[in-house]
């Protein structure tokens, strides 16, 4: 049974920081290519950003770019998401997910979200 658990969220004031955690399990997590996704209410879920399985390449959201980085540990079958200079708009529930990047990011699994609120 694969189990991506999201921990980290929370509330913080703008301009600051947050790291969001996805814990793997039930998965070869290192053939996995591991992504962030974003759903505000009313709003369809977006792509965040993403790490190759290898956590060579990664890709962003040019709304995130230059504020967010993902990483991974491929021996601890983790991907982090760390969140700098936070916006109101960036106030989400934020997804761990696992899939394959081609250009998009086609998922396979998703963990249960955890909400990031960002006051002004």
């Amino acid at each position: 049974q694969v189990q991506l658990v999201e921990s980290g969220g929370g509330l913080v004031q703008a301009g600051g920081s947050l790291r969001l955690s996805c814990a793997a399990s039930g998965l070869t997590f290192s053939s996995y290519d591991m992504g962030w996704f974003r759903q505000a209410p009313g709003k369809e879920r977006l792509f965040v950003g993403g790490i190759r399985w290898s956590g060579r390449s990664t890709s962003y959201a040019d709304s995130v770019k230059g504020r967010f980085t993902i990483s991974r540990d491929n021996a601890k079958n983790t991907v982090v998401l760390q969140m700098n200079s936070l916006k109101p708009e960036d106030t989400a529930v934020y997804y761990c997910a696992a899939g394959r990047i081609i250009g998009t990011m086609s998922v396979a699994y998703w963990g249960q979200g955890t909400q990031v609120t960002v006051s002004s």
